[in-house]
């Protein structure tokens, strides 16, 4: 998003201040929208993203008290915390973010909420410079993008973690880190060692949560690059609604053609040229279909599916920014296997392939 938007964003969440964390006192829980538990149980711990929330459940099970922040279907690239989410950061022992400048509103809210406990950064749990390489293989980054300083969003604690945090710029990447399942590992094995740090008398029992965990992932990477293999190298090219899923596609040999909105983000505004060169990449590449995001309105893709002379998947979204709410109608997407299983069950389906049925353990 422009600079002047985040400065906006930043003012507004600072001005709640004391005010709002007062009036999120007479609330009956932590948050309207935010998974929570009962915070008089184990170390108080708030996630950022719905992924991040997922991944702290495995990990942290019964010995921490959760409450995420952004609920299902929300997007961290346009999200404004609430009164009583100011009040469960104020009250938290440890903060997880994503970090590579996803959460451009954590330093307003770390400032309104007083927090000052552990920040654990997932994306810390990479490699930064295969992160960029993986980025730039899509070409230049946008400029509001590139002059993003993820060093300069979080402001110093008086404990130095979150001062820690500050100190790790991980440069020009795409922050949506999280679609790569082997990733995803690396972001729970940095959660794992910050909650055992943050409360080392259940050390071990997080560590062996959080290796059954990437078990899972182990075989759900196995999984989806076995059904990606059937698929001809030169069918493998996707379009999505923004640039959302660029280590996913990176990991299983799939061709980025372009996105709807020009951006990481999801609520970036595309020229007419943008639009023309899309149309033009999506006929020269014989692209089969283009995919929406569970967080974006399907209108604009319709109109350029339409113009392509393509299909457009829209009534299955896929969860790349959010996992789906509970129940049905995500189709099981409200955990991060179960999403990406979705993801990848809705992007074969479209290029005329059925998946294999999961492994036992996945299901």
């Amino acid at each position: 998003m422009p600079h002047a938007s985040r400065t906006h964003r930043r003012l507004k969440i600072a001005s709640l201040g004391a005010a709002a964390l007062a009036t999120a006192l007479l609330l009956t829980s932590c948050s309207g929208s935010a998974q929570s538990a009962d915070a008089s149980d184990g170390l108080k711990v708030v996630a950022t993203t719905t992924q991040l929330t997922d991944f702290a459940s495995q990990v942290g099970g019964a010995d921490i008290a959760l409450t995420g922040l952004l609920a299902p279907g929300g997007s961290a690239h346009h999200f404004d915390p609430t009164p009583a989410e100011l009040l469960a950061l104020s009250e938290a022992d440890v903060l997880i973010v994503n970090g590579a400048g996803l959460e451009t509103f954590i330093d307003g809210a770390i400032e309104a909420s007083g927090f000052d406990g552990r920040i654990i950064t997932a994306v810390d749990g990479l490699d930064p410079e295969l992160l960029r390489e993986i980025t730039a293989e899509g070409g230049e980054a946008h400029e509001h993008e590139a002059g993003h300083d993820h060093a300069a969003d979080t402001p110093a604690s008086e404990n130095g973690h979150t001062e820690e945090h500050a100190d790790h710029d991980h440069g020009d990447v795409n922050p949506h880190i999280w679609t790569s399942p082997r990733n995803a590992a690396g972001m729970v094995q940095e959660i794992a060692t910050g909650l055992s740090e943050a409360d080392p008398a259940h050390a071990a029992d997080y560590a062996a949560r959080a290796q059954g965990y990437l078990d899972q992932l182990d075989q759900l990477d196995t999984w989806i690059a076995a059904q990606f293999e059937r698929v001809p190298a030169a069918d493998r090219v996707l379009v999505s609604g923004h640039d959302s899923l660029r280590y996913y596609l990176h990991d299983y040999g799939i061709t980025f053609a372009g996105s709807i909105l020009p951006s990481f983000e999801d609520n970036a505004e595309p020229s007419a040229a943008d639009i023309d060169a899309l149309v033009a990449s999506i006929t020269e590449r014989g692209v089969k279909a283009v995919f929406v995001e569970s967080s974006m309105s399907p209108k604009l893709a319709r109109t350029i599916a339409a113009e392509a002379g393509v299909e457009v998947i829209d009534a299955e979204s896929l969860y790349a920014d959010s996992l789906g709410a509970p129940g049905a109608q995500s189709g099981g997407a409200d955990t991060y296997i179960g999403a990406t299983v979705h993801n990848t069950r809705v992007i074969l389906e479209a290029w005329g392939v059925t998946p294999d049925p999961l492994p036992a353990s996945l299901q």
